[in-house]
Parts: C-alpha cells; sequence; structure tokens
C-alpha cells in the first residue's frame, strides 16, 4: 500500500484497507452497468449511451456490508485495548472519542481523507466521480461507500455545519455552489497529519499560537486563584452553568495568562497560548481543534472586544467534551460580548521564586550553588512565564559572556531588559550605575533606605498572604518621600535603592506632566502610573511638590482646579501597585493628606564635616589622580557644602588638573569649591588658605 510504510499505522492501515475493499466492489458495480466502462476517454465527456442509462435512472448502491461492519467492530475493540499501551496506533480510534464522531463519521473521514493519505485513491475516485478532475470524494461518494441512501436526511446531516465532523474542523464541505451531492470533502492538513501520527502546530496557526512547554509549578501559595482553577480543570467538563470559558481579569498585563498557565500546569495539562492581537476570529476554530487534537487547554489575552469570545464561546461548546479557554484582559468583562458567559475572575501580580529556580534548573544551572539569594534577587518581579524564561536565558548569556558563575546583577540585567519601553514617554530612564558603597548618609537613614527595601521586597507576603491590606481598592504599592536641601543625596539614594531592587528609575519630567489646560495634567499623571503599574520599576518624582502640593482655601477657579488635581493623585497614589519615590525641597510645601498615604518618609540632612571629608574622598578616590598636598579634612571643615556641590567641585578641580597636564592639586580643589560658593551666592570663608 503506497503511502504508509507497514505497520507504522496499524489500524489507519487496516480501515484504508476496508475502503478500499469497498471501493473495488462500487467499481465493479458501476462497471457492469456502464456501457461506457471501457472508453478511455470516459469521464471527459458524456456519451449518449450513458445520457440514457443515467436518464433511465442510476443503479442502485451497494448497501452496507455485515462483513465489513464485523472487521470494523473488530478493529475497534483492538484499538481500545492498545489505546492505552500504543497511542499513535489508536489515533483514528481515539478521535472518534475526542470529537464525538459516530462509526459511520469516522468512515466518511476516513473516505475523504484517503487520497491524501494514498494517492492510488485519487484516480478510483475520478472513476466513481465520472470526472477525472475530481479526485477528491464528493458527498454523494461518501454515501455511496457508506451504503446509505443518498435521499436520506439523517446521512446527509452528516456533512451540515452543525455536525462533529464539520462543526469540529475534521472535514471541510467545498464548492457551495454546487449541487449537494457532488460538495467534494476536503480534510485539513493538520488533520490529516494527526491521523498519520504528526505533532506538529498548525501553520495556519503559526504567529498567533504557540505551544508552552510544561513547567513545574511552583509549591509557594498565594491569591493568584490558580489552585482553585486547577481544580476545576481537572474536574473536567465545565462549570455549574455549562461554559468552559473563564476571563482573567489582570492588575496588570501578562498576569491573567501567568495564572492560567499556572492552573493547567498544576492539572497536567499543555498549553496554545494565543495572542490576541493576531488572532483573527476566523482562526478559533481551527485554534479549539488543535487544541481537541492534543488535549491541550487554550491560553488567550489581551481581550479587546467580544469578537473573540463569541468565537471561543462558539468553537469550544462543540463535541462531547468542552474545550478549557482561559481568557485575560485589563478591561472589565462586558457582558454583552457574548450569550454564553464565562466565570470571571480577579487577578493579581505577585511575585514568585519558584519560577525561576524552576527555569534556571531547567536550563541546567546549579540552584544550589548559587552565590546569592535567588528569592530575594527576584522578589519584586511580577513576570509571567514567558518574562521569566527570557530574563533566566539573557543573565545566563550575560554570564557567559562575561565566563563568570551566575551572579543576582546578571539576573537583574536579564529582567530589566524585559520591560516595556512605554513610560520613556514620559519620564526619563536610568539604568542604575550606583550602589551602598557610593552612598554617604547618617546610619539611621541608611537604616530607612533598608527598611524601603524590604518593604518592596515583601510586600506580596505582608500585604497579600498575611493581608495587612486596609480595603478601599487600595494597591501594594510602596511610596516613600525624600526631603532635604537640594544635593543631600536624594536622587542618588533612589538610584541606590533601585539598584539593590534590580530595577530601572524612572525619573518623571515635569515638563511632560504639567499642562496648562484643564485636566490635562491628570490625563498625563493617569498615564505614567498606567504605565508605571505594568512595568517593575522605581517611579522618581522629582521636585515633587511642583504637583504634590498643599491644598489651599477656594478663592477662583485656578484654587478648584489645582485642588482638583491634589484630590485625583490622592486616590491614584492608594491604588497604585508600584514602587514610588517623592523627593522635596520644602517638605511643608507637600500636602498632610500626601504624607498619610506615604510608607516612609527619610529626612536628609546637610552632611556634617565627618559626611563631607567622606564625600570628598569618595569624589576624588581613584583613578583621579591627585596630589600629596591636597588637605581634605580642611577642606571639609571649611567649605560647607552639600554632596551635590562636593561632586561638582571635584569635577572642576579635575577639569583644571587636566587642562594643566598635571594631577589634581590643593589650588584646583580650592578654585572648584569656591567657584561652588560664587554659584549659590554666599561669602567666600575666611582667608585661612
Amino acid at each position: 500500500m503506497s503511502g504508509l510504510r507497514p505497520g507504522e499505522n496499524g489500524y489507519l492501515e487496516a480501515r484504508l484497507g476496508l475502503l478500499r475493499e469497498r471501493v473495488r466492489l462500487l467499481v465493479e458495480d458501476r462497471g457492469s452497468d456502464d456501457p461506457t466502462a471501457a472508453d478511455p476517454f470516459r469521464g471527459l465527456y458524456l456519451a449518449p449511451d450513458t445520457a440514457m442509462r443515467l436518464a433511465e435512472g442510476p443503479p442502485p448502491a451497494p448497501g452496507r456490508d455485515p462483513d465489513h461492519d464485523r472487521a470494523v467492530h473488530a478493529l475497534n475493540v483492538h484499538a481500545s485495548n492498545v489505546g492505552a499501551s500504543n497511542v499513535r496506533e489508536a489515533i483514528p480510534y481515539r478521535l472518534a472519542e475526542v470529537f464525538g464522531l459516530g462509526e459511520l463519521d469516522v468512515e466518511i473521514l476516513l473516505i475523504a481523507a484517503a487520497p491524501d493519505v494514498d494517492r492510488s485513491f485519487e484516480p478510483l475516485y475520478g472513476y466513481l466521480n465520472d470526472d477525472v478532475s475530481r479526485r477528491r470524494a464528493t458527498v454523494g461518494l461518501a454515501l455511496d461507500l457508506c451504503g446509505l441512501p443518498a435521499g436520506s436526511a439523517s446521512a446527509r446531516a452528516r456533512f451540515a455545519a452543525a455536525s462533529p465532523l464539520v462543526a469540529g474542523g475534521l472535514i471541510v464541505v467545498d464548492e457551495d455552489d454546487r449541487p449537494f451531492l457532488g460538495r467534494s470533502l476536503r480534510v485539513p492538513d493538520r488533520v490529516v497529519e494527526h491521523l498519520l501520527g504528526g505533532d506538529a502546530l498548525d501553520p495556519g496557526l503559526l504567529g498567533a499560537v504557540t505551544l508552552e512547554p510544561p513547567s513545574a509549578p511552583s509549591a509557594e501559595t498565594g491569591e493568584d486563584g490558580s489552585a482553585h482553577l486547577a481544580r476545576l480543570l481537572k474536574d473536567g467538563g465545565a462549570t455549574a452553568s455549562g461554559t468552559s470559558l473563564v476571563y482573567l481579569r489582570e492588575s496588570r498585563p501578562g498576569v491573567g495568562a501567568a495564572v492560567a498557565c499556572r492552573a493547567f500546569d498544576v492539572a497536567g495539562l499543555p498549553v496554545l497560548r494565543a495572542d490576541t492581537e493576531r488572532l483573527e476570529p476566523a482562526l478559533v476554530p481551527a485554534l479549539v481543534r488543535e487544541a481537541r487534537l492534543r488535549g491541550a487547554g487554550i491560553v488567550a489575552g489581551p481581550l479587546q472586544d467580544g469578537a473573540l469570545v463569541r468565537a471561543f464561546a462558539t468553537a469550544a461548546a462543540a463535541g462531547p467534551r468542552p474545550v478549557w479557554v482561559l481568557l485575560s484582559g485589563a478591561q472589565p468583562y462586558d457582558p454583552a460580548w457574548s450569550e454564553a458567559q464565562p466565570l470571571v475572575l480577579e487577578v493579581a501580580a505577585r511575585a514568585e521564586a519558584g519560577a525561576w529556580r524552576a527555569e534556571l534548573a531547567r536550563l541546567g544551572a546549579d540552584v544550589t550553588a548559587l552565590g546569592f539569594d535567588l528569592a530575594a534577587a527576584t522578589a519584586t518581579y511580577r513576570f509571567d512565564a514567558p518574562q521569566v524564561r527570557r530574563a533566566v536565558r539573557a543573565a545566563l548569556d550575560h554570564a557567559a559572556l562575561e565566563d563568570v558563575p551566575l551572579t543576582a546583577a546578571h539576573l537583574h540585567r536579564g529582567a530589566r531588559l524585559q520591560n516595556a519601553t512605554g513610560l520613556q514617554k514620559h519620564a526619563r530612564r536610568i539604568r542604575p550605575a550606583v550602589g551602598w558603597d557610593d552612598l554617604v548618609l547618617p546610619d539611621e537613614q541608611r537604616g530607612r533606605l533598608g527598611e524601603l527595601v524590604t518593604r518592596a521586597r515583601h510586600r506580596d507576603r505582608v500585604l497579600g498572604e498575611w493581608r495587612l491590606r486596609s480595603g478601599g481598592g487600595r494597591g501594594r504599592g510602596v511610596v516613600a518621600m525624600f526631603a532635604g536641601e537640594s544635593g543631600t543625596g536624594k536622587t542618588m539614594s533612589s538610584e541606590v535603592v533601585a539598584a539593590e531592587l534590580g530595577l530601572d528609575l524612572y525619573v518623571v519630567e515635569l515638563s511632560a506632566v504639567v499642562d496648562k489646560f484643564v485636566g490635562e495634567t491628570e490625563k498625563n499623571l493617569e498615564r505614567i502610573f498606567t504605565e508605571a503599574d505594568r512595568l517593575d520599576a522605581v517611579l522618581l518624582f522629582d521636585e515633587a511638590d511642583a504637583v504634590f502640593g498643599k491644598r489651599s482655601e477656594v478663592k477662583d477657579s485656578h484654587d478648584r482646579y489645582a485642588n482638583l488635581e491634589s484630590a485625583y493623585l490622592l486616590q491614584r497614589l492608594e491604588s497604585f501597585d508600584g514602587i514610588a519615590i517623592l523627593t522635596t525641597n520644602l517638605r511643608a510645601n507637600i500636602d498632610d493628606a500626601f504624607t498619610r498615604r506615604l510608607d516612609l518618609v527619610v529626612d536628609f540632612p546637610f552632611p556634617e564635616p565627618r559626611q563631607r571629608r567622606a564625600l570628598w574622598e569618595h569624589a576624588l578616590a581613584p583613578p583621579v589622580p591627585c596630589g600629596d598636598d591636597i588637605d581634605l579634612t580642611r577642606c571639609a571643615a571649611e567649605f560647607e557644602l552639600s554632596g551635590g556641590a562636593i561632586r561638582s567641585a571635584a569635577t572642576t578641580a579635575a577639569y583644571l588638573a587636566a587642562g594643566a597636564g598635571r594631577p589634581v592639586a590643593m589650588a584646583d580643589v580650592l578654585a572648584g569649591a569656591r567657584r561652588e560658593y560664587r554659584k549659590m551666592g554666599r561669602l567666600l570663608p575666611g582667608t585661612e588658605f
């Protein structure tokens, strides 16, 4: 038998062998009654004798053959026995179970698929169709081969749009312009490949659908709802209301898909993940068919409108067992989208170290030999499974490029690559390049910064698992205020916090926020907060008193709208889920209502002489070349400069030395310090130098 190697698929070979016998009987029957059977041009034209024979009435079609039926029954019994141990051999039999096909449906499917499996069926079908150019089975030919009368309504219903074969996407009835019995039957290539034991994804779905590799579920628990969903998926069938659709409304993009994939992993089901921005409603039936062929569930998002909901509701409900479809999106579900209402669940973002650990182990990294705390290094990231995979791969690539063991810095670098760039339209991105060693602060302020890092890392546990979160729609954000004079280290401290958390720092540009038109400032701020919720980053509002100022008594329309702006910010800070830092030179200018909503307030004092000396030492540290005459102790005592001013003075001194072609001398340092005094309009200290 051409087209199949002996023994590759015993059940399919046996069924096609029985079909060939049916074809032979039908060919004999047609040849015995057709006077043009020996005509070499038969099928190319209609001879008068043939027309007269057709006018007198077609010959009766062969009825059901009891021997054929008994042979098919024996094959099915064998397939049911070997199905568990030899799934490939029993594929057509299992297909009937999954799609709810009767024995006649299976026969019709094999009749339609035969020319795609064995080319010798093509000329045979052309002969039986009385047209050598029509080498596929037609509705009439399929009924003849099945021994069914062409006028039987129940037999013709096998080819209706609502039939298991057509609704399940297993056969396509083409050529609608032809009479019903003359319409050709086509089996999609993906179904033929499945019959032959193939497992490749449907080519029509490439680009819009991916097959998610199975991943070990984390042992961590949380409020994401995946455990409840997994129990529902394991039970099979549908929800109590009869639907197999679930809509996961997510707090940030990707969260719903992550919860859905985790639930399928726990339930032990493979996942087909669809990008709804590329998935057209016309492709949904093929996607649902792919899920049935694989015994998989579907995860689709982000959902934008009801077109895909209606398509999934129709396709997923066809068949004896519904296909689970877990949809996700950020917007509320609209009941008008579909008559079939899904189960709607709210899901929140949460960090999960187990996913990072599992991905590192899957890629061959020795998780037990890591030189850092993996849970602490990844606690601030709220990534879904694909983002974790991409971040881990990038981290391992960077470590291999540097030929060093994997570090937390590599993971942070890989994670930062996963952030979208939408926030850069409204804020300036800073990739942290400083650490705790670069920070010169009193112990109390350093402790407060460490507390801020701790809050950011453990907010899911404290606010989520331990439920220390008040109501009113409050988010899980961490908001701090840094107050102090200019140059005391507020911005650098923000950068150090971001570096410790492995996040980028986004400095909000006030010029991109404040607008003279009423309501536009609030719109700009909403865009910033919405985009920040999508990222894992630290948001810095520098000179925050410009937008977080005190409310005043309403004396004119300007006061009224200024107060509306402050009221909006108060509400938005409470629902914020990210990490934000406000800096101000004048703490008294910040409204008390904002202060109450802050998690931490850190006051940055003006540096004392001991701290100023440490700042000078840090600013003029190697590789800056310095002369032996520099006296930093007297510089710190005589010049009362902030950290930022000391950095500027050191930079000026370095330029003077570089221009003279020598190391930095005491005279250069003095010149830089005096210039800082003149910039600030202050009197120079005594002439002791």
